[in-house]
C-alpha cells in the first residue's frame, strides 16, 4: 500500500491489524476511522481530524434530544403529582411527603451544584432518613404516606436528574448540547403549563397560579441544573467525573478508534482528537504538541488520563507542576519547559526529554532507565537516589551544579556538587562525574543491621553469580540502623533475582547465632574485612564512593575512618594533615632516585602523586589525611616493589585512592593526577 497523501478523506475507514508504520495521514479526516491494533510506529497524524463522522453526531442529537423529552416528560409527572399536594391534600400525612420531597430536591440540588453527584446523593440519603424520623415522631401515617411518595418519586427523579446530566455532558462531546439544552428547556416549560391549566385543583384562580408558578420554577431549575452539570462535567471538573467518564465512553463509541495501537513515535501536532479512543495504545515518545481537545479522548489507563499531563504534553509548560510518583513511562516532553517541577518518585523511564529545562527540578527517586537527556538543563536539579542507568542518554547536558538530596529541617545540607560553591561543572563534565553509579545493584538494610550476615551473604552472591561481576561502589548509612550499598554488575544481570537472593540468604545468615556464623566465617579473610567495613560504615555519617573493588579482593574496599580495614596505613583516628605530610616525605627520601631522567620512577611518581593531593582545592582535609596515608603505604612497599605481599600493599593501596577520588567532580585536577599517575605506579609494582 502506497504512502497516503496528506489531507485525504478516510472518514470510516478500517485499517485494523495493519502495518502502517511511518505512514503519513497529517491533514487528513480521519473521523470514524479504525486503527484498532494497527502498527503505527513513526506515523504522521499532525492537523488530522479525528473524532465521530457527522451521520453519528446527527443520530446522537436525535438520541439525545428524545432522551431529554423522555426525562423532562416523566419528571413532569411527578411536578404534577407532588405540588398539587401542598395544597389540596387531604391529610396532613400528603402534605408533608410533598413538602419534604421538595425539601429533599433542594437539598440534592445544592449539594451536587457544590460538592458534586456523590455528595448530592449522600445529602439526599441523609435528609430522607431524618425526615423519616422526624415523620415518625409526629405520626405513624405519615412513616408510611412520606415513604410511600418520596421513595416513589423522589428516588426515581433523583435518578431522572443525574441522566438528563448525562444526557448534556453526552451532548456536549457531540456539540450538540446547544439544541438538546434549548429542547429540553422548552419542552419542559411548555408541558409544566399545559399540565397545570388542565388540572386546576379546585377553580381558583389563586391556586392555580400558584401551581403554575411553582411548576415552572421547578421545571425551569431542573432543566438549567441538568446543562449546568453536564457543562461543568465536559470542562472537567472532578466533582463531576463520574458523569464525564460515562459521557467520554458513550462519545467515543463511533469515534476514531486506535484501541491496542502502537503509536511510538507517532505525531499528533496540532490534530483534533474529540471523541477519540486510547485504551492499551502503545504512547512511547508520541507527540501531542498543541493537539486539540486531547481532553476529550478516551485514554484507558495510558498517561492521558491525568488531566495536568495533558496540559504539560499540549503546551510544553510544566514549570513548578507537582507529578509526584506519576507513571510517566516513554512520554515525549521534548523541549519541555520544567524548571522548579517535582518528580519525586515518578517514573521517566525511556522518556524524551531532549533539551527539557529540568532546572532546579526535583528528581528524587526518578526512574531515568533509557531516558534521553540528551542536551537538557539540570542545574541545580535535586538528583537524590534516582534511577539512572547505563541506558540513560545525558550526552550534552547543560549542568553548572546539582544537589545530591532534597534538605530537610534535620540535615538541610542539599550536599552542592561541586562542593565549591565558586566551581561549577564545564561542558560534558556532569556526564563524567555521574558516570560511576550507572546501573548499580542496590541493597537497601532497613533494620538492625547485621555486618557479618551482610558479609557472608555478599560474598555467597558473588560466588554463586561470577557472571554478575558484582563490585561494591558504595555504602550509606541512613538513619540510626539503615544501610544502602550499591554494587555495579555485568549488563543485562537480572537485579531484581540477585537482590532477592541475597535478602533470603540475609535473613537467614541474622537468624543463626553468633557461634554459628563464626563457623561459617572461619579464617575467611575477605568475608572478615567486609563485616569490619560495614561496622565503620554504620558508624560513619556520610556517603562514600569506592574504587574498583570485588570479592576476589574486597579488602581493598575504602571506608573513611577505618584506614586499618587491610591491616595498612596506620590507625583509625585521623592524623594531623602536616604530620602525615611530612612522613609521606621522609618515606619517598629513603627510595631511591629514577635511573633515567625521562622515565620516573615510583619515587617520582608518588612524590607528584603528593603534591597534588595536598593541592587540592576539592578534597577535604581528612580525606587528604587518609589519601597521602594510602600514598606513604606505597612508598614503603616501593623499597621491594617484586615481593609479593608489597606487590598486594600496593593493590590495596591503589584501590582505596581511587576509592577517595571517585566522589571528586571531573573537573577537579586531582582526578586528571590520579587517572594519569595511578596506572603508572601500579605499572611499576607489576600489576598493570
Amino acid at each position: 500500500m502506497a504512502l497516503h497523501n496528506s489531507g485525504e478523506n478516510l472518514r470510516g475507514r478500517n485499517f485494523k491489524g495493519q502495518d502502517l508504520t511511518g505512514r503519513n495521514f497529517s491533514y487528513a479526516d480521519i473521523r470514524g476511522a479504525n486503527f484498532t491494533n494497527t502498527n503505527l510506529t513513526g506515523a504522521n497524524f499532525s492537523h488530522a481530524k479525528a473524532g465521530l463522522q457527522q451521520t453519528w453526531k446527527i443520530t446522537y442529537i436525535a438520541l439525545f434530544s428524545l432522551l431529554f423529552l423522555l426525562l423532562s416528560g416523566f419528571f413532569l409527572y411527578l411536578i404534577d403529582y407532588f405540588v398539587p399536594l401542598i395544597f389540596k391534600a387531604s391529610s396532613l400525612e400528603k402534605q408533608i411527603a410533598s413538602c419534604t420531597t421538595l425539601i429533599l430536591l433542594i437539598a440534592f440540588f445544592l449539594s451536587t451544584i457544590f460538592q458534586g453527584v456523590g455528595s448530592g446523593l449522600e445529602a439526599f440519603a441523609f435528609a430522607f432518613t431524618g425526615a423519616v424520623g422526624v415523620a415518625a415522631s409526629i405520626k405513624g401515617g405519615t412513616v408510611a404516606a412520606f415513604t410511600g411518595a418520596a421513595v416513589g418519586g423522589l428516588s426515581v427523579a433523583v435518578v431522572v436528574i443525574v441522566a438528563v446530566a448525562f444526557a448534556g455532558a453526552v451532548a456536549a462531546f457531540t456539540e450538540t448540547v446547544a439544541a438538546t439544552g434549548a429542547i429540553a428547556i422548552i419542552v419542559t416549560l411548555s408541558s409544566a403549563v399545559a399540565v397545570s391549566f388542565a388540572k386546576p385543583t379546585s377553580g381558583k384562580i389563586i391556586a392555580v397560579i400558584v401551581i403554575i408558578s411553582g411548576a415552572l420554577a421547578l421545571a425551569f431549575a431542573v432543566a438549567l441544573f441538568s446543562i449546568y452539570i453536564g457543562w461543568r462535567a465536559i470542562k472537567g471538573d472532578e466533582k463531576y467525573a463520574l458523569i464525564r467518564n460515562i459521557a467520554v465512553r458513550f462519545a467515543a463509541i463511533e469515534g476514531t478508534n486506535f484501541c491496542g495501537a502502537n503509536l511510538t513515535n507517532a505525531d499528533f501536532t496540532a490534530a483534533t482528537l474529540k471523541s477519540t479512543d486510547f485504551r492499551n495504545t502503545i504512547l512511547t515518545n508520541t507527540c501531542w504538541h498543541q493537539a486539540k481537545m486531547l481532553d476529550r479522548v478516551r485514554p484507558g489507563s495510558t498517561y492521558l488520563q491525568n488531566s495536568q499531563v495533558r496540559q504539560l504534553l499540549v503546551t510544553g509548560q510544566g514549570q513548578d507542576k507537582n507529578f509526584y510518583r506519576e507513571d510517566l513511562r516513554g512520554i515525549n516532553l521534548k523541549e519541555a519547559k520544567l524548571a522548579d517541577a517535582s518528580f519525586i518518585g515518578a517514573d521517566l523511564s525511556e522518556a524524551n526529554l531532549q533539551d527539557a529545562d529540568l532546572s532546579r527540578a526535583k528528581l528524587k527517586q526518578t526512574q531515568l532507565d533509557g531516558t534521553d537527556l540528551t542536551g537538557a538543563t539540570l542545574t541545580g536539579a535535586f538528583i537524590e537516589d534516582w534511577g539512572i542507568t547505563n541506558t540513560t542518554k545525558l550526552h550534552g547536558v547543560r549542568c553548572e551544579y546539582v544537589f545530591m538530596r532534597l534538605p530537610t529541617k534535620e540535615d538541610p545540607d542539599p550536599l552542592r556538587k561541586p562542593d565549591n560553591k565558586q566551581e561549577v561543572f564545564a561542558d560534558g563534565d556532569f556526564a563524567d562525574f555521574i558516570k560511576p553509579i550507572f546501573d548499580t545493584l542496590d541493597l537497601y538494610h532497613n533494620q538492625g543491621v547485621d555486618p557479618r550476615a551482610v558479609a557472608i551473604a555478599f560474598k555467597n552472591l558473588t560466588q554463586n553469580h561470577p557472571e554478575a561481576e558484582l563490585e561494591i561502589v558504595a555504602m550509606e548509612k541512613r538513619g540510626d540502623d539503615k544501610l544502602l550499598i550499591r554494587a555495579k554488575n555485568a549488563a543485562g544481570s537480572d537485579k531484581s533475582q540477585l537482590r532477592a537472593e541475597y535478602f533470603d540468604d540475609y535473613n537467614q545468615l541474622k537468624t543463626l547465632s553468633q557461634s554459628q556464623q563464626l563457623l561459617l566465617v572461619e579464617k575467611d579473610k575477605r568475608i572478615i574485612s567486609l563485616e569490619n567495613m560495614v561496622d565503620t560504615a554504620l558508624k560513619q555519617p556520610k556517603f562514600y564512593t569506592q574504587g574498583d573493588t570485588n570479592m576476589s579482593d574486597i579488602s581493598g574496599i575504602n571506608i573513611e575512618g577505618s584506614s586499618n580495614v587491610s591491616g595498612i596505613a596506620g590507625n583509625n583516628s585521623i592524623a594531623n594533615l602536616g604530620t602525615i605530610s611530612g612522613n609521606v616525605s621522609i618515606a619517598l627520601n629513603q627510595l631511591p632516585d629514577a635511573t633515567d631522567a625521562e622515565k620516573p620512577g615510583i619515587k617520582e611518581l608518588l612524590s607528584q602523586l603528593q603534591d597534588a593531593i595536598i593541592q587540592s582545592t576539592y578534597l577535604p582535609e581528612e580525606d587528604k589525611t587518609e589519601a597521602l596515608e594510602q600514598v606513604q603505604a606505597l612508598a614503603e612497599a616501593g623499597k621491594n616493589p617484586q615481593e609479593s605481599t608489597k606487590q598486594k600493599t600496593a593493590k590495596t593501596a591503589i584501590t582505596m585512592l581511587k576509592g577517595i577520588f571517585t566522589g571528586l567532580p571531573a573537573i577537579a585536577s586531582l582526578v586528571e593526577a590520579g587517572n594519569k599517575l595511578l596506572p603508572a605506579i601500579a605499572k611499576l609494582f607489576g600489576l598493570g
